[in-house]
Parts: structure tokens; C-alpha cells; sequence
């Protein structure tokens, strides 16, 4: 069973997706919004997948000054507002496992959670999963397990050469294993460590208003097609009458209705 972690932030407007706030037509709060919609559907992937979901948040201790709570009797912490997503989200939500993230970087903390569920938990497969590709299903989720016993290491590449999942058996170097580009920093520590690397198909990871503009005319063709979409992603795009028009050089670009 391979332990999917859902590497989660709370929704807060600025903290979340501050890049897609600044090049769409959606607010800071609505990014956020869509942030806590697409991780809603990806903790309902893997809780519907054959792997175990744990659910890996960042605390307001680890998180920039402006953005952290502490100190604030009236404001959640940031544990209550990612704990709240996943009862929102999961059918079993008392079948979640709910750790805090440990490390200064996000590199340090994806290592420091795989290197402690596979050498001190002894667990056979780390998922490690940052919960902005919406499209991200049980499917995807259950191949990847399967080439996990193929493989040392299995990543899914995004835009820009970023991961929407990296999956492991067997640890690597993880210092600044995240950098730029991430799909060939990962399979570079993993060729360095011995390991096999294998890849799922390419998925949409919304960071951008660019990958937004990817994302939404895929979701609406599928709601027209009558197929699987990621609902609360789906439901709340929707509701905003996101679409995508040509633009002037030819390009996909949001516009709202």
C-alpha cells in the first residue's frame, strides 16, 4: 500500500497560488477558493485509491509572519482549516492520518516525510503530492503504485517542468531535490542514488493563470461530454463563468462571463 501524502497549506488568500491571483482574472480570495477546492478533490482521489491518504500540513509556525495566526484567539489555526477541508472532501474522514509538515524548505520537508514513513515507519511506498492537479484520480494514483514496484522513484511532470507527483521506495539526496525544473532534479538524485525512474502521463498542476487557461476549456469539455470531472474544482469554475477565448497573439485566455 503506498501512503499518499497530500502536502497541504491552509486557504489563505496570498499565501496560496499568489502567482494565478496575479496573471487571471481571479482575486487573492479566489485563488485561495480554488486552492481548497483542488485539494478537496485530490484528498477524494486518494481516499478512493488502494493507497492510504495522510494528510501533510504546513503549521502557522513554518508559514511566512504575515500569513501565520499565532497569537490570534478568534483566527483557526492552520491544522483546524486544513482538518475542515478534509471533512468536507472525504467520505471517512476519521480514516485520514493528519501529520504536520517538518523542514524549512519544501524540499526538506518532502524528504523529511519520505525519509520517515519508508526508514522508521517501514512502509512499502511514499506518494508525495502537492494538491493542485485537480485531474489527479484513483487511476493515476493506482498506475503509479503499480510502477512503484517497478521502480525506485516514479514522478508525474506538469507545466514548466514541475511534478504533480513523485512517488517512492527508496530515499535520495532531497536537499533542493524540488528545484527547477523538478521532473529532471528529482530523476537526476534518483539516477545519482542507483534508482530506476519511471513516469506517468504529463498532468495539469494550476499554479498560473496560463495553467488555469489548460485546465478550464478540459473541464468544460468533459462536463459536455458527460465524463469524470473533479467536482469541487468543476462546480466552483463554473460558478465564477471561467471560459477560455482566443487571444490576440492566438493563445488560450480567461475570460468570465
Amino acid at each position: 500500500m503506498t501512503v499518499i501524502a497530500v502536502f497541504a497549506d491552509p486557504p489563505r488568500p496570498g499565501l496560496v497560488l499568489p502567482e494565478l491571483a496575479e496573471s487571471s482574472p481571479l482575486s487573492e480570495a479566489e485563488a485561495a477558493e480554488l486552492y481548497a477546492a483542488t485539494l478537496k478533490d485530490t484528498f477524494r482521489a486518494a481516499e478512493h485509491s488502494g493507497g492510504e491518504l495522510l494528510v501533510n500540513y504546513r503549521p502557522d509556525d513554518l508559514l511566512p509572519d504575515e500569513f501565520a495566526d499565532e497569537g490570534n484567539e478568534d483566527a483557526q489555526s492552520a491544522e483546524a482549516e486544513v482538518r475542515a477541508l478534509a471533512a468536507d472532501a472525504l467520505e471517512n474522514p476519521d480514516d485520514a492520518r493528519f501529520e504536520v509538515q517538518v523542514g524549512s524548505t519544501f524540499s526538506a520537508r518532502a524528504g523529511n516525510t519520505v525519509s520517515h514513513l519508508l526508514n522508521e515507519e517501514e512502509v512499502q511506498s511514499v506518494a508525495v503530492v502537492p494538491g493542485t492537479a485537480p485531474l489527479l484520480t484513483r487511476k493515476e494514483i493506482d498506475s503509479a503504485a503499480m510502477k512503484l514496484r517497478r521502480n525506485e522513484v516514479v514522478l508525474g511532470p506538469s507545466e514548466r517542468g514541475g511534478v504533480y507527483f513523485a512517488g517512492f521506495t527508496d530515499t535520495l539526496d532531497f536537499e533542493d531535490a524540488y528545484a527547477t525544473p523538478a521532473v529532471e532534479t528529482l530523476t537526476h538524485r534518483a539516477r545519482d542514488a542507483g534508482h530506476e525512474v519511471g513516469f506517468l502521463p504529463g498532468m495539469t498542476r494550476v499554479e498560473t493563470g496560463d495553467d488555469l487557461a489548460s485546465l478550464v476549456p478540459l473541464l468544460n469539455a468533459r462536463v459536455n461530454a458527460e465524463r469524470i470531472v473533479p467536482e469541487h474544482t468543476t462546480v466552483l469554475l463554473r460558478e465564477w463563468g471561467l471560459r477560455a477565448e482566443e487571444g490576440e497573439e492566438g493563445e488560450a485566455e480567461l475570460v468570465r462571463d
